[in-house]
């Protein structure tokens, strides 16, 4: 018999990533961000894309910054996704109240893949357009410098979480210290920066020596930050989610589950079914059958948990589908339908230890 990994649910209180922006921003500290921290003249928020508590906590002992720091683990939010968990940071608000609800997001104009904005090969800025989208401003209406890859600048998504803020776009990881350092020296009282190679390394190579390299050349860009900002700067490291590896553990969702549905959502680790009529009892019973390897829950429980936070508009209502099937072993369920999905090693989006405890570092001088 197969035991379920514990189920992590997403903190709505200060333990969570999206308290950490606006007690930056209005210098008011909690529980998560102390009053000494927003002390310094200026605070840099670092986001390492793909580096979980557990990854680090397992290799700490070859991380002589980041497993020296003083630190915790805290909670993403659900999914544990790239695209839900760095609008939550930036906006600070939690999924259900901005809308960006996972990876591929079911709209009146297709399924729209938030980090690319496209539905297919189509790009959806006009039929979709990002501030209508997700309406909620970014750092509380504030314009920091927002230092992030160049390429990024004119995307959609950069538009739905990073708006109003001043880019500064980076070429390489050297440079992007460099910009962290210029926007500090040219009196900015806060910097936000994000860095994506280790979610990278992790989805083709998975979680072995690859992604070790990359977490030991986190470990020494962190390091660097410290040693070059000025003084009185405090710096806070934090990360979207974890990951967990699936290597070839990758299966087609049940038939009968493809014949009740009229599409899915979200990613293969948190996948929402959309009902093709309305029976919704019969669809979860259904997809009871995938319950040895994923939790199985209606929208009606969903909801009642506050897994996308106390709060749900109608908009991100609208955009869930009737059934989530959310995996906690190291598998990957795919829509047949949908075939283009990538072979990943490493994956995320589920409600595991694993991908939801994120490390909140803190670094001062």
């Amino acid at each position: 018999m197969v035991v379920a990994e514990k189920r992590v649910l997403p903190s709505s209180g200060d333990n969570s990533v999206s308290s950490i922006v606006p007690a930056v921003l209005t210098r008011q500290s909690n529980s998560l961000v102390s009053e000494e921290m927003l002390a310094a003249d200026a605070v840099v928020l670092f986001v390492v894309d793909g580096m979980g508590w557990h990854q680090i906590d397992r290799y700490r002992d070859q991380l002589p910054c980041l497993g020296e720091a003083l630190g915790a683990p805290i909670t993403t939010v659900a999914p544990s996704t790239t695209a839900t968990a760095l609008t939550s940071i930036c906006t600070g608000v939690l999924p259900g109240e901005h809308g960006v609800i996972g990876y591929k997001v079911d709209t009146p104009s297709g399924l729209l893949n938030c980090l690319r904005w496209t539905s297919g090969s189509k790009l959806m800025m006009r039929d979709v357009p990002p501030i209508d989208f997700q309406p909620v401003e970014p750092f509380l209406g504030a314009s920091p410098p927002v230092v992030t890859r160049a390429e990024f600048q004119k995307s959609g998504f950069t538009q739905a979480h990073l708006r109003n803020g001043r880019f500064c776009g980076w070429w390489s990881p050297a440079t992007l210290v460099t910009e962290i350092d210029e926007q500090l020296r040219a009196g900015a009282p806060f910097v936000y920066a994000y860095y994506d190679a280790l979610d990278k390394v992790a989805h083709v190579h998975g979680l072995g020596r690859h992604y070790l390299d990359e977490l030991k050349f986190v470990d020494a860009l962190v390091e660097r930050i410290v040693a070059e900002v000025p003084e009185d700067v405090t710096l806070l490291v934090t990360a979207d989610h974890g990951m967990v590896e699936v290597g070839d553990k990758i299966f087609d969702i049940h038939d009968e589950l493809v014949k009740r549905t009229s599409r899915t959502s979200g990613e293969a680790r948190f996948l929402w079914l959309h009902a093709k009529d309305d029976d919704h009892s019969g669809l979860l019973r259904a997809a009871e059958v995938h319950s040895d390897v994923a939790w199985v829950a209606g929208i009606d429980q969903v909801l009642d948990e506050c897994w996308f936070g106390p709060y749900v508009t109608p908009e991100a209502r609208m955009r869930m589908g009737e059934v989530a099937i959310v995996a906690h072993e190291p598998v990957a369920l795919m829509d047949p339908r949908q075939p283009d999905a990538p072979n990943l090693v490493a994956r995320h989006g589920s409600m595991t230890e694993e991908e939801m405890h994120v490390p909140f570092l803190a670094f001062s001088q």
